[in-house]
């Protein structure tokens, strides 16, 4: 079992008082229609709004930051390949960011997976690495290092849920059951989803099997279509409410402008529920804006889901009986007792979008890590063009800054340290977060990392005085004679001759020197 730090007392009590003032303040502003800034709820996080409001969480979970202005816990666990060792990673400060730093230093020269998510609430429900259940084996640990992001102006990582992965706490407190009311939100990413059950957060059943309907409430998100018809492509915020993905009563979108999230890098999904008639479905951009409501109406007409009858257990990324083929992306994330109000989730919205989840690294142009840059062909054809992902593939475009911004943010990336070799670096998308640069088949594509040996060994790339006498060339990490090159305006490592067209040794020294340039979206 995991153990968090003890919280401070008196410390706790006083920025809880604090806090509350803070939130009935913003909680005004939105009841009389004045809005509240976000500056004005950054102040109070997501569950001093939630517990100024009588909702209070029962579960607060986040790899990124507190989520109480008083925590100063732990808020991950990892675990070391090389040698088994754990550490618990914390904040910066009481109510602050978490301390990747720590994490940095722990894991250096080997990996680390995350084994444990602390909760925040004083109801201790810690996820774990998640066993066996009714549809699929027992889960592994998320690799730690592969989503990091910007989040407060600070480099902190969050959860990346690939198949297989999930976690789980089958023994919680406070956590409704039987029909009782709860809400529910988390901070997850429109860029990392599938079609495969289930990427849920939320309530489950107690013995990780499919116990039938109403037996869990949990939020979904994905491109998983269980009740047609669904509107557009999504991802769609659903409730997994088992049995069934639900967009409303009758299990299909009775919504026609619900279609979907789109690929936004950073999405608040939430889902509350009465336990008894009614639930409701909403979601936000978590970089700006508002939340939209795409449901709220009685609950599914099916047998079995009025009223509810929960188990209180909680998951994290599988479903219910542990079906664990989804992808996702997982950032901060609580559930409540009773049915928040609608001001309290704007509030609570107002503060994730004060976060800045996503901004800018504050460094650009340079190959050290957390730098924001572009790639810039130095060929004499090409030196306005740029590196670039377009449909997953890696590909040389012109990009100027009259470019759109789709695809001005496509021609950049942040330089992390090399996820196979600390002396050489990865390079992430800047609006797919937890998506490398990496080469298969010898051609370059972006994808999302997987905690593989081979994909660490595939997205590093090792740079060195350009091969043309300007510039850097980036040597594959293990393929070291083959290098990054544009070739027909498409991506691969390539070598300086051999059977295949892109190692064509015409123009290669060219092909492989790159300019390394300040972000076209910093």
């Amino acid at each position: 079992m995991l153990s968090t730090t003890p919280r401070s007392g008196p410390r706790r009590i006083r920025n809880a008082v604090l806090s509350v003032l803070a939130v009935c303040a913003a909680l005004a502003g939105l009841l009389l229609g004045t809005g509240a800034s976000p500056a004005a709820a950054a102040s109070a996080l997501p569950c001093d709004v939630y517990g100024a409001a009588g909702t209070p969480c029962v579960a607060a979970h986040s790899l990124v930051r507190a989520l109480y202005s008083a925590y100063n816990g732990s808020l991950y666990q990892v675990k070391r390949a090389s040698d088994g060792a754990t550490k618990d990673i914390g904040l910066l400060s009481a109510g602050g960011y978490a301390n990747a730093a720590a994490q940095d230093s722990f894991c250096s020269g080997t990996t680390c997976v995350i084994t444990g998510i602390y909760d925040q609430s004083a109801r201790h429900n810690d996820l774990t690495v998640e066993g066996a259940g009714g549809a699929g084996a027992a889960d592994v640990g998320a690799p730690a290092d592969a989503l990091p992001v910007t989040v407060g102006g600070h480099q902190v990582y969050g959860l990346e849920i690939s198949a297989g992965m999930g976690y789980r706490d089958d023994s919680t407190s406070g956590v409704a059951v039987n029909g009782q009311a709860e809400g529910m939100y988390m901070v997850t990413s429109g860029t990392h989803v599938n079609n495969r059950c289930c990427f849920d957060y939320g309530n489950a059943e107690t013995n990780n099997k499919d116990t039938g309907n109403g037996h869990m409430d949990a939020i979904n998100f994905g491109t998983e279509c269980w009740f047609s018809p669904c509107y557009g492509q999504g991802p769609w915020v659903q409730a997994d409410l088992e049995n069934g993905l639900f967009q409303s009563d009758a299990g299909h979108s009775r919504n026609t402008s619900n279609t979907g999230t789109g690929p936004l890098p950073f999405v608040t999904a939430l889902l509350k529920n009465n336990g008894q008639n009614h639930f409701a479905l909403k979601y936000g951009n978590a970089q700006s804006g508002r939340l939209t409501t795409t449901y709220s109406g009685g609950e599914p007409t099916a047998g079995g889901y009025a009223p509810m009858h929960q188990e209180g257990a909680i998951v994290l990324g599988t479903g219910g009986d542990n079906s664990n083929g989804s992808i996702g992306s997982f950032f901060e994330g609580v559930m409540t007792s009773g049915i928040p109000t609608d001001a309290a989730d704007d509030a609570v919205q107002a503060d994730i979008v004060s976060v800045g989840y996503g901004g800018a690294t504050g460094s650009t142009g340079t190959l050290t890590p957390g730098s924001e840059i572009s790639l810039r062909a130095t060929t004499s054809c090409c030196t306005a063009d740029y590196v670039r992902h377009q449909n997953d593939a890696g590909v040389l475009s012109p990009i100027t800054s009259g470019s759109s911004s789709l695809d001005r943010s496509d021609a950049t990336w942040i330089v992390r340290r090399g996820l196979a070799s600390g002396s050489c670096v990865s390079f992430e998308s800047r609006n797919h977060p937890g998506d490398f640069l990496r080469h298969y088949d010898y051609k370059l594509h972006r994808q999302p990392m997987d905690g593989t040996a081979q994909f660490r060994a595939d997205a590093t790339f090792c740079p060195q005085t350009g091969k043309s006498g300007t510039g850097t060339s980036f040597a594959s990490y293990n393929y070291p004679t083959r290098y990054l090159r544009h070739y027909d305006y498409n991506l691969y490592i390539a070598s300086d001759g051999g059977s295949d067209d892109f190692d064509s040794t015409t123009s290669w020294t060219d092909d492989v020197s790159w300019a390394v340039a300040p972000p076209w979206a910093p």
